[in-house]
């Protein structure tokens, strides 16, 4: 598997990070960057699991190896985390 450029999943974190906040970070270090660029936060909770295509029926994130189940509100605070570290680290990583 092909290492992304990205490494959020190693960004210190204001808050103690466990097994499935690490993994929920490297799952955004893999997903696409025209992808993410295409998020909205206003988008309803419905459209935002639409938009990702890896949530499951429960209406949790499909995730594996993970003690416990990523719900919405954590899935959005950790995505624009994220989003905030690739506009800071982008310009630093060249054409």
């Amino acid at each position: 598997m092909e290492q992304p450029i990205w490494n959020f999943e190693q960004e210190p974190s204001a808050e103690p990070l466990d097994e499935t906040s690490i993994n929920l970070r490297a799952y955004f270090d893999r997903m696409e960057d025209g992808k993410l660029r295409r998020y909205r936060p206003e988008w309803s909770d419905d459209e935002v699991r639409r938009w990702d295509e890896n949530f499951r029926d429960d209406g949790c994130l499909m995730l594996f190896c993970c003690r416990r189940d990523v719900e919405i509100d954590e899935y959005r605070r950790v995505l624009e985390e994220c989003i905030r570290y690739r506009d800071r680290v982008r310009p630093l990583l060249g054409p």
